[in-house]
């Protein structure tokens, strides 16, 4: 019988909760159990697909083609393991599927009402992954802070699922705050005992609680906490704060909060978790042999969140290097002709990012034409292959006036331009080319050095393409299309044949780059970095 873990938050939002579901998730994973993780947000979008970065961060795509919110990205670089449309549900959905079962008077005439009609839809939902029967554990992470008035409905679910399934199937971790009062000396409980207050009133008796704290808590800290929230002091976990979240499973296996969930769980505790890949990745990571500074051009720069999937990408393949990457945030909104040296020159690399829109293009594109002709290694994704395309039209082929459809749509020279299918779309949302599409990758080039295969498949999220009619022209030219999806023959990579390292990418890599296997591409593309550094020095 598959057990259930909810994963609450109090006091504030943006404690973590995240984290602390993956690295629960990687220390049960690491004792041999079969887990996965959801998230639940009380947002009444149906997705975060048509979310503004700035307001929601990344948007994280899964291999089935669902947009979801960036946690499903810590799920699956924790536990090497995909996420679907399953693993994310908002109010948005709930509500949506509530609303058609309605009106094909699936209630028989019953008057529709927050209980029971949405929460029983919250628990069906909750159960999905359970039901599948491959999991042992799901652990189910509710989006917002308790108290709000939007995450209700989710909290009352809880409250009966855990009355249905009993104390010992489904447990309730609430993650709360005990700040530290600087002019006072002392870490304060207050705000964690209303916290649980708060739970309580909404019939919900927290079974352990973790303290997100900057300092130690004491043993006397601990014991106030139990006796005030009622829960055993095994129960009280501390949670500091870390100098990366890859930290946190191995503070969180020292805390012994594995043990104490499983014994909630009446489950065996099994054997120690396996760790020993974990603390090796950890080990480079810390102890880098080199540095490299690699410019990331984007125009979200301000919120670090909105490229969250890259930069995670950068760690596990700097780990892989055993080499430091430090990204530089660079707006593209600022790169002009005339500064661009003086922006880009100090860089060993430089990622043009994905986005929307014409804010910001020609920064890219600018940027681009300075790293190919200066030899900097290049790595582009989504956006960024379509700039160095429009780059390499304008610069090196004289199409002066070569564009994208997107931002010029009646372009003379349209290098990019809408897929077929994507021109009778009006909706926006989960219409675009969304998951998993196969890309074969010709011998002798670059891409097939990188991948050392033929056939990959990578994730999309994108509605233009690389128009063919103008292939054989980049070809002769040095860019080569060196991955192509077999199904439409839609361009999947480019690279220059005379750079060191120059490589687009239609797709999004980052969101398959995990602790265990850290992408190709970012490693390859560190690398180059780091030769490039090294010439440099020479």
């Amino acid at each position: 019988m598959t057990k259930y873990i909810f994963v609450t938050g109090g006091v504030t939002s943006s404690l973590g909760k995240g984290i602390i579901s993956a690295s629960l998730a990687k220390l049960l994973q690491a004792r041999g159990y079969r887990v996965t993780i959801q998230k639940f947000d009380p947002y009444i979008n149906i997705d975060p697909g048509t979310l503004n970065p700035y307001e929601h961060g990344e948007c994280f795509v899964t291999e089935d083609g669902a947009e979801t919110d960036l946690d499903l990205g810590h799920y699956e670089r924790f536990l090497n393991v995909p996420t679907s449309q399953a693993n994310n549900i908002t109010t948005g959905r709930i509500y949506q599927n509530v609303i058609s079962k309605e009106r094909k008077g699936e209630y028989l005439g019953k008057t529709v009402q927050v209980v029971p009609h949405i929460t029983d839809e919250i628990k069906r939902n909750m159960r999905i992954l359970g039901d599948s029967g491959e999991y042992d554990i799901v652990i189910t992470e509710l989006g917002g802070t308790v108290g709000d008035i939007e995450s209700l409905p989710f909290i009352e679910a809880v409250r009966q699922f855990k009355w249905e399934e009993g104390s010992s199937n489904a447990i309730v971790i609430h993650l709360t705050l005990v700040p530290y009062l600087a002019a006072a000396g002392e870490l304060k409980t207050k705000p964690t005992q209303h916290s649980v207050k708060a739970l309580l009133e909404y019939g919900i008796q927290p079974d352990i609680l973790v303290c997100r704290t900057e300092h130690h808590i004491s043993a006397d800290i601990r014991k106030k906490i139990a006796l005030f929230c009622n829960v055993n002091i095994n129960a009280v976990v501390e949670s500091m704060d870390a100098s990366t979240i890859y930290d946190v499973p191995l503070l969180m296996l020292k805390e012994q909060l594995d043990k104490t969930v499983l014994s909630k769980l009446k489950l065996p505790t099994k054997n120690d978790p396996d760790m020993e890949s974990w603390k090796d990745f950890l080990g480079r990571l810390k102890n880098p042999t080199a540095e490299v500074k690699i410019g990331l051009i984007g125009k979200y720069v301000e919120l670090p969140d909105a490229y969250k999937s890259i930069i995670e990408s950068f760690v596990h393949a700097g780990s892989k290097n055993e080499c430091k990457v430090r990204v530089e945030y660079i707006h593209s909104e600022g790169i002009f002709p005339d500064n661009v040296k003086e922006k880009l020159s100090h860089l060993q690399g430089v990622l043009v990012a994905p986005g929307f829109g014409s804010r910001g293009i020609e920064g890219k594109i600018d940027a681009i034409k300075y790293v190919r002709e200066n030899n900097i290694p290049f790595f582009g994704i989504c956006l960024g292959m379509q700039c160095a395309v429009i780059e390499f039209g304008r610069n090196v082929l004289g199409l002066k006036d070569a564009h994208t459809t997107e931002i010029e749509e009646n372009s003379p020279n349209p290098v990019i331009n809408m897929m077929e299918e994507q021109k009778k779309i009006t909706n926006k949302g989960g219409t675009m080319r969304l998951g998993s599409y196969p890309c074969d990758i010709k011998k002798g080039t670059k891409a097939f050095s990188i991948y050392g295969k033929s056939h990959i498949n990578e994730r999309h999220r994108h509605r233009y393409e690389f128009n063919n009619a103008y292939l054989k022209q980049y070809e002769d030219a040095g860019m080569i299309a060196s991955g192509m999806n077999p199904q439409t023959n839609l361009v999947e990579i480019v690279e220059l044949k005379n750079h060191p390292f120059f490589v687009g990418g239609q797709f999004h890599p980052e969101l398959k780059s995990t602790v265990a296997n850290p992408h190709p591409l970012f490693v390859k593309f560190v690398a180059a970095a780091m030769e490039f550094a090294k010439k440099k020095t020479n």
